[in-house]
């Protein structure tokens, strides 16, 4: 005979589980607005102010950081959706040889971890000469395993009467994939997208590697300024350089949350 847990419990061990998770990033703002001396001082009788934010503006180009890393973002979103697309079309309705064993291959690639290529993919990248460019941060993440399959699963549940019936209005394939699965595939291109702006945001290690210069170092790379142990670190404007870096995901996560939402919730029905 098993025992239902209390009522309460669970409610309680998720608010438990949220304050846990969230923690670090109240602490984070407590730091950011409190001066060094007292960053790490838990106590209401400690002073604030906004003076570490123009610091952390000062100590790196900031405003630079952020465009590199909003168009490094952005551009490789579009690669990744044109790319899988196309692949999660061609996996999902096209009948070819050997169609099960390319998709196994896709599949391998979410075993690989992309710190395990990175010598290869830097290599790769200098013979093509995009060192220290946008592209050369895209390019090792264009072909998406996680999208394509995401895209495939997708497609495969658009019903086939619908390409049926815009063969027979004369649409060829392209059209057909461009009036039929895009639209139909919207929640699953805004997950994804959420998924992929996310983590290509805060990634740092292969930015680290391929960025040389201001001209292409996006913010997390520019953020290991601040940590630098020969000049020591402040914790007020590191915390303040950090809350500069995230604060683009955050308002976008608070203005759009309900369509986040819905988003990953239709992607999952699907």
């Amino acid at each position: 005979m098993t025992i239902a847990p209390p009522r309460l419990l669970l409610p309680v061990a998720g608010w438990l589980a949220g304050l846990l998770w969230i923690a670090p990033l109240l602490l984070m703002f407590w730091a950011a607005f409190h001066p060094d001396g007292d960053a790490l001082r838990l106590s209401f009788d400690t002073r604030w102010g906004f003076g570490n934010f123009p610091a952390a503006w000062r100590v790196a180009p900031f405003a630079r950081y952020l465009v590199n890393t909003f168009c490094i973002v952005t551009l490789l979103l579009v690669l990744q959706l044109l790319v899988c697309t196309l692949a999660g079309y061609a996996l999902a309705r096209l009948r070819f040889p050997g169609r099960g064993l390319v998709f196994a291959i896709v599949m391998l690639q979410l075993m690989v971890m992309p710190e395990v290529l990175i010598t290869e993919n830097y290599v790769s990248v200098a013979r093509l000469g995009q060192v220290d460019h946008y592209l050369g941060v895209a390019l090792p993440y264009i072909g998406s395993a996680f999208g394509i399959f995401l895209l495939r699963q997708t497609f495969m549940m658009v019903p086939q009467e619908l390409e049926d019936a815009a063969r027979i209005e004369g649409l060829g394939r392209l059209a057909i994939l461009l009036k039929v699965y895009v639209p139909l595939a919207r929640p699953t291109y805004l997950a994804y997208a959420l998924v992929s702006i996310s983590y290509h945001w805060n990634n740092f290690l292969w930015p680290l590697v391929i960025t040389n210069t201001e001209a292409s170092r996006p913010v997390t790379v520019g953020m290991a300024l601040f940590a630098a142990p020969e000049t020591g670190v402040d914790w007020g404007v590191l915390s303040a350089g950090t809350l500069l870096s995230i604060g683009p995901l955050l308002v976008a996560f608070l203005l759009f949350q309900r369509q986040f939402m819905q988003s990953f919730m239709n992607a999952g029905i699907k």
